[in-house]
């Protein structure tokens, strides 16, 4: 049975992001993690990871309007900003083209951003076909997450928001889904910080990642949009705002946000708090891997 959703998933994974047959390949290379495309069809260039079940686009940026934020889900990302709508320092797990922390250097120009990205490669093409800078305010770590995490906690940083957008391709790597990653990542929350997590609405891991989630936070924002495939679960180590506040800040962030095609009004209903999963799952753990649960009958 659990087979049968992980391919069902996977199916529903290739459906959401098609890649065009015809779409002219303007770079090519094999990674140590990866084989990496960027392709490019009319306006619009994609960085492209090419995996057993099939292309996925990581990233896409119209040519027209670089700017502008493509994909749904990274438009989901900036719901986060309704936890905490001035974050002084910014960390980002996953780099892609870095459509996330670009954005969210121009909004936030004073803000400190720590880009984390394993595979240099990734840098690479994303500084040379999408438009990436490496400043003094946004820097990329390449390394590897957990150890990243691992490090800033025993230095005690701390960050006003943090995004976990890491994605191999296949999935988000099992080493950064368990309850022991999200409790560390958890830890270098400032008083006021906020977690934003990236998954899938469709993934047959839902329940476990959703209980996952729940042990290190008791509530959080459950943020799926209809006819995209993702969640966006949005967390904090202290009390949520109300759905009034995050209504107040969404027509505050308005004209700032229009800029890059994000309408944070169209997220409000969206943002829910109830539990929809099946809440007498396991949680993974560093010992109980999504792995396990996909090789599993």
């Amino acid at each position: 049975m659990l087979n049968q959703k992980a391919n069902r998933f996977l199916t529903l994974l290739f459906v959401m992001t098609p890649i065009i047959a015809s779409a002219e390949v303007i770079h090519e290379e094999k990674s140590l993690y990866r084989n990496i495309e960027v392709k490019e069809s009319g306006n619009r260039r994609c960085l492209v990871f090419a995996v057993k079940k099939g292309d996925r686009n990581q990233t896409c940026m119209d040519l027209r309007d670089p700017r502008k934020v493509v994909f749904p889900y990274a438009r989901m990302t900036f719901a986060g900003l309704l936890a905490n709508p001035n974050p002084e320092s910014i960390l980002v797990i996953g780099l892609g083209g870095g459509t996330i922390p670009t954005a969210l250097s121009e909004l936030y120009p004073n803000t400190t951003i720590d880009v984390v990205e394993i595979d240099r490669a990734v840098v690479a093409v994303a500084k040379k076909y999408f438009n990436y800078v490496d400043s003094g305010q946004s820097n990329v770590h390449v390394v590897d997450a957990r150890v990243f995490i691992k490090r800033a906690g025993i230095r005690a940083i701390q960050y006003d928001l943090i995004i976990l957008d890491a994605f191999t391709g296949d999935y988000i790597p099992e080493h950064l889904m368990t309850v022991e990653f999200v409790a560390e990542t958890a830890s270098l929350l400032s008083e006021r910080g906020v977690l934003v997590a990236n998954t899938f609405s469709t993934s047959a891991l839902y329940d476990h990642e959703s209980v996952t989630y729940n042990t290190v936070f008791p509530e959080f924002i459950n943020f799926k949009m209809p006819n995209t495939g993702n969640r966006v679960i949005i967390a904090s180590r202290n009390e949520l705002p109300t759905p009034k506040i995050m209504h107040e800040r969404a027509q505050q962030l308005e004209a700032q946000l229009s800029n890059y095609g994000v309408d944070m009004r169209i997220f409000l209903p969206f943002l829910k708090r109830d539990r929809d999963w099946h809440e007498d799952v396991r949680p993974l753990t560093d010992q109980f891997s999504p792995a396990n649960l996909l090789r599993g009958s």
